[in-house]
């Protein structure tokens, strides 16, 4: 098996925006998007086969669009290519009026499809593991993207944003031909990771969220809601401005289903204002990606001042 490579990179460029701190309550919105392939790979455009080939920029152009509309302080993506096309689309925002000063971008066993996080505000810590294992059919595999750690400290408020990006369908394997196994098996790894960090959930502050590549009702969603009789984390639930709850559309079939959610810890949940999630809904969005961004508002208390 092919060993992972990981780069864990902060760019810290020199800005006001280095966190939140006063004597007021504060509002973060966290908000997760599946980029759709923002790479170069093999694609079809305009009815022309392009060999590697990047997105093509009227799909930029409108995910940008998407993005700015939700004005997340914390965005989280998937399906991004290598560090320089994070860059690119965090240099392509400013210039759009949107800063993004702080970035974290992770690679792992996949060499082509990351995940990664864009920031208004400044991580406190840094805890993204590029090599977590399981067991697949009796060998040893692994989470295929990672999982991103980041915590913030939010008006003396301390939380944690997990970012994954699980297996999808696709599958050449007949014993697992839509790869819920080894789905299953990537959030296992990646709730047995959090539950040691976060022994007791219920007093805990965390948020998973990502693309779990599976709907609500499935095994994959399941593993990382509880583990035995350990309440691990709560679905929040979303709706777009119709109350439909869809994130993805599979074109080739007219398949409209969930499948990029928001997990939050017990202890969390109370922060969680109106305890949902908005699915951002746009002319844009169809044309930037098969996946809908999704964002949660946190709110924050003001601090207990010492008497």
């Amino acid at each position: 098996m092919r060993t992972a490579v990981a780069r864990f990179i902060v760019l810290a460029v020199l800005s006001s925006s280095t966190g939140y701190s006063g004597d007021e309550s504060v509002s973060v919105r966290v908000a997760t998007y599946n980029l759709r392939n923002y790479l170069t790979m093999d694609r079809r455009v305009d009815g022309s086969f392009r060999p590697d080939y990047p997105k093509p920029e009227a799909e930029k152009t409108a995910l940008r669009k998407v993005i700015r509309k939700a004005n997340a302080d914390v965005l989280a993506v998937q399906e991004i290519g290598a560090l320089p096309y994070l860059e690119e689309l965090r240099q392509d925002l400013q210039a759009e009026g949107l800063d993004y000063p702080y970035l974290h971008h992770l690679e792992a066993a996949d060499e082509e499809r990351h995940i990664a996080v864009l920031s208004k505000i400044s991580f406190a810590e840094e805890r993204s593991v590029d090599l977590l294992s399981f067991k697949y059919f009796g060998e040893k595999e692994t989470v295929k993207r990672g999982l991103i750690e980041l915590v913030f400290n939010t008006n003396d408020h301390r939380w944690s944003l997990f970012v994954v990006h699980l297996k999808s369908r696709y599958s050449d394997r007949r014993d697992d031909p839509e790869s819920e196994q080894r789905r299953v098996g990537e959030a296992r790894a990646v709730r047995n990771l959090i539950l040691k960090r976060y022994p007791a959930p219920g007093d805990s502050s965390f948020l998973i969220a990502g693309d779990l590549n599976d709907t609500r009702a499935s095994r994959t969603v399941a593993a990382l809601l509880k583990r035995g009789k350990t309440g691990i984390s709560i679905g929040v639930p979303a709706f777009n401005r119709w109350g439909q709850t869809w994130t993805y559309h599979y074109q080739k079939e007219e398949v409209y289903s969930r499948s990029d959610y928001f997990l939050t810890s017990p202890g969390l949940l109370p922060l969680i204002r109106t305890g949902r999630g908005l699915i951002m809904e746009s002319e844009a969005a169809a044309l930037a990606s098969d996946h809908r961004l999704v964002a949660v508002d946190l709110e924050f208390a003001e601090p207990v001042s010492e008497p």
